[in-house]
């Protein structure tokens, strides 16, 4: 399936739904969910890996929506304790293979532990020049959405920005995702047809692949190659018509 895949027509960013985790520890015999989120963390790395491999620019993983803080505490403190255990186990790979980590969402709301290890892990890649990871923690896209409406509100109140120079650009530049460019590919597994309030305003125009009966855990990078390989195949019109997309080409 690699082989397949044209290196000139690589989506700049892929954004992805992690989801089945839970489901998948209850296929094995599992109570416990955070079972199903620790063997996630070969999927999580091979994916990462693959992306740079291929020349991916910016992949986006969906870690902790704001709704996830819903979820049991015990469940949410071991999440917590896994992202601090795995970013420090993951961080001597990123060094070596050039991965900048980024961070996306409400992050002063996590522990403080957890942000301090986020930050450290930030500042020792962001001079990395391969693939841009970017976790986006305690995010939704509703919230992104009004953090980025009230830093609008309060430019307008200072007289810094006037109501009617406000368009797509300078709403984009507020999201916690300016500069980067909006998701090309948004793969999801586990099976469910929704985007979960996630990147509402970037994903606007994004290709969706679901994986209908493959859960996050068992996720590798034949999987990726092969929503890459149809994500080349799709007609990306926005908008236009077929024929308009074919003469512009």
């Amino acid at each position: 399936m690699k082989e397949s895949i044209d290196l000139n027509n690589l989506p700049a960013h892929i954004s992805v739904i992690m989801d089945g985790n839970g489901r998948w520890a209850k296929q094995k015999g599992f109570t416990d969910r955070i079972f199903g989120h620790r063997n996630a963390i070969q999927a999580v790395r091979e994916t990462i890996e693959g992306c740079g491999e291929l020349g991916v620019k910016y992949l986006t993983l969906y870690a902790f929506s704001t709704e996830n803080w819903n979820r049991p505490k015990a469940e949410v403190m071991a999440l917590m304790s896994l992202l601090v255990s795995t970013i420090n186990e993951e961080l001597p790979t990123m060094m070596k293979n050039q991965v900048r980590l980024k961070a996306i969402g409400n992050i002063e709301s996590l522990p403080e532990k957890s942000q301090k290890e986020l930050k450290a892990a930030m500042d020792k890649t962001a001079d990395n020049s391969g693939l841009t990871l970017v976790l986006a923690l305690s995010y939704s896209g509703k919230w992104d959405l009004v953090q980025a409406t009230k830093k609008l509100a309060q430019k307008v109140e200072k007289g810094e920005l006037k109501a009617s120079e406000i368009d797509d650009t300078v709403l984009n530049n507020h999201l916690s995702t300016a500069g980067m460019p909006d998701p090309d590919l948004m793969i999801r597994t586990g099976g469910d047809h929704r985007i979960s309030n996630f990147m509402l305003w970037q994903l606007a125009y994004a290709e969706l692949y679901i994986f209908e009966d493959l859960f996050w855990p068992d996720f590798r990078k034949e999987h990726l190659h092969q929503a890459i390989v149809d994500f080349q195949m799709r007609e990306r019109r926005f908008g236009k018509t077929s024929e308009q997309v074919k003469s512009e080409g």
